[in-house]
């Protein structure tokens, strides 16, 4: 008995040797499996560096571009507004100097109808109203226009 006992615990043991060298086989070819796994993540995970970096340096460079844009963008709106205020007073000194014209046309108009012998009041009325717009023609810098 002690011989069939003894020769039966060991062909248990060779079973589960052999059990463990197939388990041992099945855990080298997953760890090679995850090592390839781990060297291609690597390889994956290189080149995200390397994205990740060039898109820093795009951003960067955009940001500088667009302040670069508000800044100048800012200028000419600034220079826009500028000229049309100047061109706000450049009109409304022209609209003056139309209606200066005006009166003056107007005043300086011959009167209408034969003119007689003596002078003319009239004459004398509208000498003296070209006179008063000639005398409004002036500048907000006290200089005739």
């Amino acid at each position: 008995m002690s011989h069939s006992f003894g020769v039966a615990i060991e062909s248990l043991v060779a079973i589960l040797l052999l059990l463990t060298i197939g388990y041992c086989m099945l855990l080298n070819r997953r760890l090679k499996r995850l090592k390839a796994d781990e060297h291609s993540l690597k390889a994956t995970i290189a080149e995200l560096i390397t994205a990740t970096e060039i898109a820093e340096r795009a951003i960067g460079g955009l940001k500088h571009t667009v302040r670069d844009v508000n800044e100048n963008l800012g200028d000419q709106l600034a220079a826009a507004a500028q000229m049309s205020q100047q061109l706000k007073i450049h009109l409304a000194e022209g609209d003056n100097v139309i209606r200066r014209l005006s009166r003056i046309a107007v005043a300086a108009r011959p009167a209408t109808g034969p003119e007689p012998e003596t002078p003319n009041v009239s004459t004398a009325k509208a000498t003296a109203a070209a006179a008063q717009a000639f005398s409004d023609r002036r500048r907000s810098d006290g200089l005739a226009a």
